[in-house]
């Protein structure tokens, strides 16, 4: 059982170093490992095949809605209402009376235009009447002169006699003359106090305030008591039948949209509702670069609001070519592209565009059918390794 010295610990030192060693080599083969895994590793991406296809060509744009005739209803003459007979909300129909103004003084007027004409009137029975008296005063003086005339040629009257009768025709004839002027200056009154009385009229049917078409009343400015001038406004009303959404359309896809095409009107709410291309506004906002276009409503929705917020999306047509997903492509620097996973690597491929219906997008150049695109871009950087996988999310 004896050992030399040293013997013993020589033998254990060799085995610690041994070990040692070894862990080491474990410690190599582990880094190893994880620098193959970081430089050679190629995490899953999800990709779509680009095949050749259809997308539907949807123009989209946000607008407000809008009615194409619009009338503010206010008043003619200053006045105080005195009564509202329409509210917000109401439909109502052309001529329907909607607000009255206090009266007293425009009736006031009335009556004194309305009395001030039939006493013109009277005025020329009185001149008419005067001028036919005149008439037959002239008739009377002119017999009277061709008598005295004839028998003044004979010698049997004097030259005085003749005289008078001369002047006696003369005076008539002026008499005649004046009831004629006379008649005329009232008949002139007459004309004025008829056009004093309509005017007067036409005061006081402006206190009654009617409804100009037929339609639906959106605001209501005015309450009763308070006072109104001309071009204040009592009523703001719309025709239904012109309802529309003005929207607004980038001028770089505008060029697609024409008159005519259908459309879908998403209102706020939520409700979803058929269009039609209405109208092409021709001036371009100098700032957001977007043209309006007003789409007009093929249903009147039940429940609305004048410039309620809204979504249309315009259906121009279809277009052929490679089609990927919309969620496929992203913008690096100033160009718009996909990822392409091509011999393990996601390979960046600058794409024009043309279609989209929001979930599909149509290639024009970049891309060939076959290529698999990367389904979602975000997060992976041009150049890095992948490993392609068919379908999945990511």
């Amino acid at each position: 059982g004896w050992e030399p010295a040293g013997i013993g610990t020589g033998t254990g030192a060799v085995k610690a170093k041994w070990k040692r060693s070894r862990a080491r080599s474990g410690e190599a083969v582990l880094v190893a490992l994880l620098a193959s895994r970081i430089f050679f590793y190629a995490p899953p991406v999800a990709v779509i095949q680009a095949e050749e296809g259809k997308v539907a060509l949807e123009v989209r744009g946000p607008g407000v809605v809008a009615s194409r005739i619009q009338v503010t209803v206010s008043t003619r003459v200053t006045g105080i209402l005195k009564a509202l007979h329409a509210d917000q909300g109401d439909s109502v129909k052309a001529g329907q009376l909607l607000a009255l103004l206090d009266d007293t003084d425009a009736a006031a007027k009335a009556g004194g235009a309305a009395a001030a004409s039939a006493a013109s009137q009277r005025n020329i029975a009185a001149a008419n009447a005067a001028l036919a008296k005149a008439r037959a005063d002239r008739e009377l003086a002119q017999g009277n002169f061709r008598r005295d005339e004839e028998v003044f040629r004979a010698g049997y009257i004097s030259q005085a006699a003749m005289d008078a009768a001369t002047a006696a025709l003369k005076s008539a004839q002026s008499g005649e003359a004046n009831a004629a002027a006379t008649l005329g200056a009232r008949q002139a009154e007459s004309q004025a106090s008829a056009q004093e009385a309509v005017y007067a009229r036409a005061l006081h049917s402006f206190t009654r305030i009617t409804a100009p078409m037929n339609g639906l009343i959106v605001v209501r400015d005015a309450e009763m008591g308070d006072t109104v001038v001309p071009g204040s406004p009592i009523f703001r009303m719309v025709d239904t039948r012109t309802l529309w959404v003005a929207a607004r359309i980038d001028e770089s896809v505008v060029g697609q949209v024409e008159v005519g095409q259908p459309a879908t009107i998403r209102l706020r709410s939520g409700k979803e509702l058929p269009g039609k291309v209405a109208r092409i506004n021709r001036q371009s906002d100098a700032a957001t670069r977007e043209l309006e276009v007003d789409v007009a409503f093929r249903e009147i929705p039940e429940r609305f609001a004048i410039d309620q917020e809204a979504q249309v999306v315009i259906h121009a047509g279809e277009e052929k070519g490679v089609v990927i997903p919309a969620s496929a492509l992203f913008q690096q620097g100033r160009e718009f592209g996909v990822l392409v996973a091509a011999e393990g690597r996601a390979v960046f491929r600058p794409v024009r565009t043309g279609a989209s219906d929001g979930e599909r997008v149509a290639a024009r150049e970049g891309l060939k059918a076959g290529d698999a695109v990367i389904r979602k871009p975000a997060g992976i950087k041009p150049g890095s390794r992948v490993r392609a996988v068919k379908g999945g999310e990511r």
